[in-house]
């Protein structure tokens, strides 16, 4: 369903276009001013931003910037009043789909939003998923076509080419690494060096001696000057995998490298020029870690300046059957022999909670690969034995579903005899409209429309 977000500070008109747009079909949520929905488009994925042009503190423009540099691909319709015309030729020109002047008709309105939705539909469709997207902006390890994927390619091409450090946050094995990698080809600097580094698997002693470098005598076992990642990256990009697993005192000197572009060997007086560009990623909760003082909260907001938060897979199981496809070929071609899923598989990876995510995913179907037999992948030979108690089991019928069922029944039975007029149902079932609507809505129901 087509997901919008109104934004209007006056409370009768937001709850108004909400009604207007879930009665035409729409998954509507709304944000009382403009720094609320700065908030709701940096947590969730729109299609659409209808927003109020004249605001609070934060204006339908900002909220437009913020739109466009969080998710390109949303589209955005500005609400003006009379005289603020000059106001919307500016929002066109900065990104805005359209725009609509105060007052309105229902149906004026509509025609708009739908325009603006068909165009989104087709610039996810046509333009993010071509497969000339992927070949030019190399994307080919990103597998996916659920609204979260296009959304994060459609910002990796848009904040790529530009020198802002980006910070990925996401659990573990969301591929975070794989997106810091597509944001450097695509980057001014993809012809230079991409240097990683995992800050969990190195000692706190010889982290800072790996990323600054040292000379000869600074410590013990230094008996020879040495070059730091940060000067082989130089020009490039430095990757930091695990930034929170750094300690406080190695994250001041970090700070000064990234303010400062310089950096100064363990042991050595001189500075050295550095020019990085750097992506960190983490699977904690940085907000988390700096109330307990383990992350210093000044460099978390030199890192946040462009923020990717990468789903878990369970949120976006529409993508699983694209990547066991690709995790059947990657594996046919390692190890030198084809397989197919067999009975059951499908529908168990479907329901399986995948707390390793992607990483546990490809796991599975190398095991399986490994263990077919006639080229066929059994249950069995995909399920870890750990993970038995994580494949959701059938629940029984509770009392609340035979009730749900009667009044699903029940609903749509008035409304069949009333030909879908939602106010003589209502009467009919002795209920409010705004009531019925609720139970329509959270029973998932909808009057079949004639043909």
């Amino acid at each position: 369903m087509t997901k919008v977000l109104v934004v209007d500070d006056q409370r009768n008109m937001r709850t108004t276009l909400t009604l207007m747009l879930r009665d035409a079909g729409y998954e509507v949520e709304d944000a009382a001013d403009g720094d609320a929905a700065c908030d709701r488009v940096l947590a969730d994925s729109f299609d659409l931003v209808v927003t109020d042009l004249r605001m609070g503190a934060t204006d339908g423009i900002q909220v437009l910037r913020h739109v466009k540099e969080v998710s390109p691909l949303t589209e955005v319709i500005v609400m003006t009043a009379f005289g603020t015309i000059e106001s919307a030729v500016e929002a066109m020109r900065l990104g805005a789909h359209d725009y609509i002047q105060k007052p309105f008709s229902e149906q004026e309105l509509l025609v708009k939003v739908q325009r603006a939705v068909e165009k989104r539909r087709l610039a996810g469709e046509v333009t993010v998923l071509a497969a000339e997207f992927r070949e030019r902006y190399r994307f080919e390890n990103i597998i996916g076509r659920s609204a979260a994927i296009r959304e994060m390619l459609g910002r990796i091409v848009r904040i790529a080419p530009a020198e802002a450090t980006v910070l990925i946050t996401g659990e573990s094995g969301t591929g975070k690494e794989l997106v810091a990698k597509a944001i450097h080809a695509n980057s001014k600097r993809a012809d230079r060096p991409f240097v990683t580094v995992n800050c969990a698997a190195i000692s706190e002693t010889l982290l800072e001696s790996e990323l600054f470098g040292h000379v000869r005598g600074a410590f013990t076992g230094a008996v020879a000057a040495r070059k730091g990642l940060f000067e082989e990256a130089n020009g490039g990009t430095f990757f930091f995998d695990e930034i929170a697993e750094t300690p406080p005192s190695f994250q001041a000197k970090l700070l000064r490298a990234i303010q400062e572009g310089e950096i100064r060997r363990l042991g050595d007086s001189r500075v050295l020029k550095v020019d990085v560009r750097i992506i960190a990623a983490t699977n904690q909760d940085l907000q988390e870690s700096i109330a307990e003082k383990r992350f210093r909260q000044d460099l978390y907001y030199r890192l946040n300046v462009a923020r990717f938060i990468l789903p878990p897979l369970r949120d976006r199981r529409e993508d699983i059957p694209l990547l066991v496809d690709h995790f059947l070929d990657k594996f046919a071609r390692k190890l030198g022999r084809r397989a197919e899923l067999g009975e059951g598989v499908v529908d168990y990876l479907m329901r399986y909670e995948f707390t390793g995510n992607i990483r546990e995913l490809e796991n599975m179907i190398e095991q399986g690969v490994a263990l077919a037999e006639a080229g066929v992948i059994r249950l069995e030979d995909v399920i870890p034995p750990e993970a038995t108690s994580r494949v959701p089991r059938p629940r029984s019928k509770v009392m609340q579903d035979v009730i749900d069922e009667a009044e699903g029944v029940a609903i749509m039975a008035a409304l069949r005899e009333v030909q879908g007029n939602r106010e003589r149902a209502a009467e009919m079932l002795g209920l409010s409209a705004t009531t019925l609507w609720r139970k329509m809505k959270r029973l998932r129901l909808e009057l079949d429309k004639p043909s």
